[in-house]
């Protein structure tokens, strides 16, 4: 186990700026994920700890000691790859002992190792198998195993289950963090998935356009998304316009007074609101708000029955789009295109933003 600092790193591709004073600290043993969509710097900056790519600016330091200037091979750091990266000509045992051999290690303490970290992933049996022979969930534990047997401080993952089918990534993610906390490696894991990122780590640090835009626990990162940028991208999100007229604030899709939840020297020029869909009751016909539930009036667009779920989206009467996600409701279900509804949402779950892609979080 070990503590990784990142100090106001810094990394440029002629004038592009990649990543921009990143600061974090990944606590020691701790699963640590890197979210973002594509672009955002959060594969460069993994393997700027790899030692893959030197940074322009700033420190990273593994146990208070900075591995800048080190090659790869020299700091301490395992590597899982998004294709998997293991050797097509050599058996799942030999892929496993490669780096062990580069280092030296005698034979006998190869074998052991080799055969313990192979029962871990849980490819015991399947030692002198050869790639081809193996599935594409069976190889990215062969990865795994090849950057673990070396007992590295820290392990770096690159988005090791993009290439797989949806139901083997559930699977495997449970896997992979089952593993990690069993071994009590740091990790440092980066993906674009967030519901992967929610369910796999201690914290999630989500990133956009090489600026961290925040970093906590995945509960934090959902209920309390720092700006308006997370929470477009962790989970979905209806915005809804709000008026504001001296010191009266008001939702525009349904003329609800929302004042007492923003004071006034809380509000910038302009600001947007938010409903998480889940929040979102969606109710045949007119329905009137209560003490603690706004109502908005629309109308049917769509409905789709998913199962254990549906997912309703209306049109409110300003033109907004809003979507909710609730338990089946036939009565609902059965709704064609343009029927009246109302959605009904606490008013203790709205939160509010300054109106601007990035725009922080006000509440």
């Amino acid at each position: 186990m070990a503590l990784v600092e990142i100090d106001g790193l810094r990394k440029l591709y002629g004038d592009v700026v990649a990543l921009s004073d990143i600061s974090i600290t990944v606590p020691s043993g701790s699963f640590y994920t890197l979210l973002g969509p594509s672009g955002c710097g959060k594969t460069t900056l993994l393997r700027t700890i790899a030692g893959f790519h030197n940074q322009n600016a700033g420190q990273i330091r593994v146990d208070g000691t900075s591995i800048e200037g080190l090659p790869a091979y020299r700091r301490d750091v395992g590597m899982v790859f998004q294709d998997y990266a293991i050797f097509p000509h050599l058996s799942v045992y030999d892929n496993v002992a490669f780096g062990l051999k580069q280092r030296k290690v005698p034979s006998a303490e190869i074998k052991s190792r080799v055969g313990e970290v192979l029962e871990v992933v849980q490819l015991g049996a399947f030692e002198q198998r050869m790639p081809h022979e193996l599935s594409g969930g069976q190889q990215q534990r062969v990865g795994l195993a090849r950057a673990i047997v070396i007992k590295p401080k820290v392990l770096l993952m690159d988005e090791p289950l993009s290439n797989l089918d949806a139901r083997l990534r559930v699977d495997l993610r449970a896997e992979l963090r089952r593993i990690q906390q069993d071994l009590g490696i740091t990790t440092i894991y980066v993906t674009h998935d967030q519901e992967e990122a929610l369910a796999m780590s201690d914290t999630v640090c989500v990133m956009y356009g090489g600026v961290i835009q925040q970093a906590a626990s995945p509960l934090d990162i959902y209920l309390r998304p720092a700006n308006r940028f997370v929470a477009t991208f962790v989970g979905a999100n209806n915005f809804l316009g709000v008026d504001q007229n001296g010191a009266d604030l008001t939702l525009r899709a349904s003329g609800a007074d929302l004042s007492d939840l923003l004071s006034s020297a809380q509000r910038p020029v302009a600001i947007t609101s938010a409903i998480r869909p889940e929040a979102m009751h969606v109710q045949a016909g007119e329905a009137a708000a209560s003490a603690d539930r706004v109502a908005i009036p629309a109308s049917i667009k769509e409905v789709s029955f998913i199962g254990r779920e549906m997912e309703v989206f209306a049109i409110t009467k300003s033109g907004e789009i809003l979507k909710s996600v609730d338990r089946p409701d036939p009565a609902i279900i059965g709704l064609t295109p343009g029927s009246p509804v109302t959605l009904t949402a606490p008013r203790n779950e709205i939160i509010f933003f300054e109106d601007s892609e990035t725009g922080e979080r006000l509440t």
